[in-house]
């Protein structure tokens, strides 16, 4: 492989890295709109008790800050890898962990809609 060959595949990997930097910020900005709109703005239109919600909208506030750091984390986990001509793979405990949260907190969400 040429010199050039080797840095334009560098430089889409780099970029590659940034996009999903930037998929990590996007899903938590979702998870705080979640936040937002479960935990403040649902109580204000429903009759009956408001803390299920507002405890929800702080498990979806937990979720965005989680995702705003292990971005981040990543982020500089990838860099060093290409910085080293290696790679990091995602730990499988991550994917567990975020995903299991985001089923607990769809699934809670979703009996405190039908049940209240």
């Amino acid at each position: 492989m040429s010199d050039a060959e080797v840095a334009d595949v560098s430089r889409r990997t780099r970029l590659a890295a940034e996009r999903t930097w930037l998929a990590w910020w996007r899903s938590g900005i979702a998870a705080t709109a979640a936040s937002l709109a479960v935990g403040a703005f649902a109580p204000d239109l429903i009759e009956g008790s408001k803390w299920p919600y507002v405890i929800l909208g702080v498990g979806y506030a937990g979720l965005a800050v989680s995702m705003f750091v292990m971005g981040e984390v990543r982020k500089r986990a990838v860099d060093r890898a290409l910085d080293e001509g290696g790679y990091a793979p995602l730990p499988g405990t991550w994917t567990v962990a975020l995903s299991g949260a985001g089923g607990v907190l769809a699934i809670v969400t979703l009996l405190v809609v039908v049940l209240t």
